[in-house]
């Protein structure tokens, strides 16, 4: 496993020990870790419970071979979908002027190195140096030059990389080359490379708000495509990419999500074994359902040079990973789009594998018939007081602290959240675009597909109930439902969700079955069955739901399940009522937003304090949640259908909920109260025709 340093600066990528510790590391966790794969063969239980995904679990055997071009297609519009959200990139937020200075231009001989810096959001800065070929006419291509966790960052120069040898080489080459720090890295020192770090343990409200170091790291990315394209000799269709380690988990993020970029080659990350160990490279919500594999062909069909090496995880990438991404590329008929090397070699970006990436950019862009490597030639590296931006320069005045940041990223966030608020049923359409898929992607759910829930058992009880299990294709939960049915097939249904280990009042049961109501109770996910291995596993919301959005997902089940099956059949359907009990009235509520039309909800507010992050690291510490616009968000997507809060208490602020139903013309279809129904004043509601 890679480790993340507290002081980056000391990690050492050029220590011999490095790819040895990596698998010792790796097997150490296995042993006390769950595998994912062993757990594939449980028969029975919920797998959710269970199994605990993580950075240096072997996803080998769950690569997919997609079998359509649409199949793909479908798949990767979520997966970007994803990336975004989990980024806090989704809703895109707004550009403002990057306001770039230029200056201190050095001559090279066959090209020139300047010193940069621009505001990638106001008051934080992206810093590093601009190669330029020299005596060139016309439109050149560019190519971006993000970095690894290398001790000097950028500006390392060692046999096993070289940066400024890279991006010198480029401009040699007849490229316009942009090499830039990672947050927290040589010139970018107003943000530590921990910036929003709470994620590890799940407990900051950045967390909550979208605000994560990988995010910061993407958007400055896509500010350097910004920048690029305010070069008049840059061709805006020549623009590539390539970075290594975590520079490659930068380089195919930013090809996966910016179309800007045409050509592509991350060096040594690409890997089924090894999914990135920095805090830079793992984002809440990133990697649940995926890995790096697909992550990377969502590229397809641009060119993309896959570049491996035998000693470090990528070692398997000629027979496993790249087969893997060339099962896409088949798909769009592109396979001569793909290429992959592999250097006999520990973690690195040396010279072998440079001048390979040399030659694949210049059959792409400078139109070289080979692909075959390039060779360096003559190229020196500058000085590091020729290099580095800030030396002997004071640093901009309104640069801003980590703190500063977070808490402007929250406020800007907030601000965009009130501004794409609907005011009219017409301003619906871009509403869902852009705000349900950002609940979507920040649950981590979705209303599944009829003929994906399958029933895995089902038995009498001597209750009189039927107790059905079920579970969903591909991902073998376990959920199970009490149906306590009547005669008729066009009975009233109402779904009884509560917390776990809690049954629903005996009162109300009997209540409902005695005014001739089909009722079904879903006991929905429980916890996570190791809490050791949990509190061991770094980055776990990376790879793994929360508990809360389990729990929002098995809501959405059970209405499919009732909607799709049970009353599938049914002439007339009948109406149903979904009722959220206690805590289960937040997740009812927020599963609601991702549904079709339900006849009618009641949910139990709690008294939850809408207005709290900390009340929602409490008890709904769901990554993006409030990025996303939480309750508010969930009602506006919801269809308009009666809609009552109760025991709302003072700070569950209904008025904004009770808001969305009045611009959008159903005011009357919404009720709230501070107080809590009583079971009989439930059951009337429940029995009214």
């Amino acid at each position: 496993m890679r480790k993340e340093w507290k002081n980056p600066l000391k990690r050492n990528h050029n220590s011999p020990t490095v790819v040895t510790k990596s698998l010792a590391l790796r097997l150490l966790l296995l042993l006390c870790v769950p595998s994912a794969i062993a757990l594939a063969q449980v028969s029975t239980g919920d797998r959710r419970a269970a199994e605990i995904r993580h950075l240096d679990l072997d996803y080998t055997n769950q690569l997919h071979t997609y079998q359509t071009r649409e199949e793909w297609q479908a798949r990767a519009e979520c997966l970007r979908n994803q990336i975004l959200v989990s980024t806090g990139l989704w809703p895109q937020p707004a550009k403002q002027p990057l306001r770039v200075v230029i200056f201190d231009k050095v001559d090279r001989g066959t090209h020139t190195i300047e010193k940069v810096y621009f505001e990638s959001f106001p008051g934080h800065y992206v810093s590093g140096n601009l190669y330029r070929p020299k005596n060139q006419t016309g439109k050149v291509p560019a190519v971006l030059c993000p970095h690894g966790h290398w001790s000097y960052g950028r500006l390392e120069n060692t046999p096993l990389n070289s940066g400024p040898l890279r991006a010198a080489s480029f401009a040699q080459q007849g490229y316009v080359a942009f090499t830039w720090d990672m947050v927290g890295y040589n010139d970018s020192a107003a943000i530590s490379h921990r910036f929003a770090s709470g994620h590890r343990e799940g407990t900051a409200r950045e967390v909550l708000w979208g605000v994560n170091l990988l995010g910061l790291q993407l958007w400055n990315s896509m500010r350097a495509v910004d920048f690029l394209l305010t070069l008049p000799e840059v061709d805006a269709e020549k623009i590539g990419c390539t970075g290594e380690s975590g520079g490659g988990t930068q380089t195919f993020l930013l090809a996966a999500v910016d179309e800007r970029i045409k050509v592509a080659a991350p060096v040594n990350m690409v890997s089924t074994l090894m999914q990135g160990g920095s805090l830079c490279e793992n984002a809440p919500n990133l990697r649940i359902d995926t890995n790096n594999v697909e992550l990377a062909a969502l590229f397809a069909p641009r060119p993309l040079l896959m570049v491996s090496a035998t000693g470090d995880w990528t070692k398997n990438t000629l027979t496993v990973e790249y087969p893997a991404v060339r099962n896409i590329y088949r798909l769009f008929g592109a396979e001569e789009k793909l290429h992959a090397v592999q250097m006999n070699a520990p973690h690195n970006y040396n010279q072998d594998s440079r001048e390979a990436v040399y030659g694949w950019f210049a059959h792409w862009f400078k139109g070289r018939a080979e692909i075959t490597p390039i060779k360096e030639r003559g190229v020196s590296v500058a000085t590091l007081p020729e290099l580095l931006v800030f030396f002997g320069r004071s640093r901009p005045a309104n640069e801003l602290t980590e703190e500063q940041l977070i808490e402007a990223r929250i406020l800007a966030a907030q601000q965009q959240l009130a501004t794409l608020q609907p005011a009219t049923p017409a301003a619906l359409p871009a509403f869902r675009e852009q705000l349900g898929t950002a609940l979507k992607y920040s649950l981590m759910a979705e209303y599944p597909k009829g003929n994906d829930i399958s029933v895995a058992r089902r038995e009498s009880r001597p209750n009189g109930a039927e107790e059905v299990e079920l579970s969903r294709q591909g991902v073998n939960d376990r959920l199970k439902l009490q149906i306590y049915r009547v005669a008729s097939a066009v009975a009233p249904v109402t779904i009884l969700v509560t917390p776990p280990d809690n049954q629903p009042p005996q009162e109300l049961l009997d209540g409902l079955r005695a005014a001739k109501q089909t009722v079904v109770t879903v006991a929905v996910f429980a916890d996570f069955t190791d809490k050791e291995t949990l509190a061991r596993i770094k980055f776990f919301t990376t790879y793994n739901r929360t508990t809360a959005a389990n729990r929002i997902q098995d809501v959405l089940t059970t209405l499919a399940y009732v909607q799709q099956t049970m009353l599938a059949a049914t002439a007339n359907q009948p109406r149903v009522t979904l009722v959220g009990l206690g805590e289960a009235g937040l997740w009812t509520l927020l599963a609601r937003g991702l549904a079709p039309r339900i006849e009618r909800t009641i949910v139990d507010a709690g008294q939850f304090d809408t207005a709290s992050d900390e009340a929602f690291l409490q008890r709904l510490p769901i990554p993006g949640l409030r990025r996303a616009g939480d309750f508010v968000t969930a009602v506006t997507l919801a269809p308009l259908a009666p809609l009552v809060i109760h025991n709302s208490g003072e700070r569950f602020k209904a008025a904004a909920l009770a808001d969305v139903y009045r611009r959008l013309g159903r005011a009357e279809d919404f009720r709230a109260q501070t107080d809590q129904l009583t079971h009989k004043q439930l059951l009337a509601l429940l029995t009214q025709p």
